[in-house]
């Protein structure tokens, strides 16, 4: 065999293996693909059932109900357009209040309810950590 037609192979041998590397991984991801959806859009285009979804948007302000249970609340979402109301078993993040940003994944029951498996609040852009405000603090009166 000549050494041009074993490079061909070679490079052949490579492409294949790259493109079943690809199909293998796209294929372990498809199931799990959030797609993201606010209120607004779930009142417009129906719910998504039977798959895992994000659902972001505030919390409205004095929905928070913690269940009797001690791990479970009851909340609800809102964009200003629409609202969906929310189950959530488990910690919330420390961030997580009334009038806050949240993203919350899991998904959509027949009854207009989202059940979700977890919390992401979010926070503005002007957020600090206490530890870093205390330090700008402390250095703002050194240089005073």
């Amino acid at each position: 065999m000549k050494a041009k037609h074993q490079r061909l192979y070679l490079g052949l041998l490579g492409v294949a293996a790259i493109a079943g590397a690809s199909g293998l991984a796209l294929s372990a991801l498809k199931d799990q693909a959030a797609f993201f959806y606010a209120p607004g859009d779930v009142a417009k285009q129906g719910l998504p059932l039977g798959r895992a979804v994000r659902l972001g948007g505030m919390v409205e302000g004095g929905s928070i109900k913690k269940l009797a249970d001690g791990v479970s609340i009851n909340f609800v979402v809102t964009d200003g357009k629409a609202t969906v109301p929310v189950t959530f078993k488990g910690i919330t993040p420390d961030l997580f209040k009334e009038k806050s940003g949240v993203v919350a994944e899991g998904q959509f029951q027949p009854d207009g309810s989202f059940v979700a498996s977890n919390l992401l609040a979010k926070h503005d852009e002007k957020y600090m950590p206490p530890e870093m405000a205390g330090k700008m603090g402390a250095a703002k009166s050194l240089k005073q």
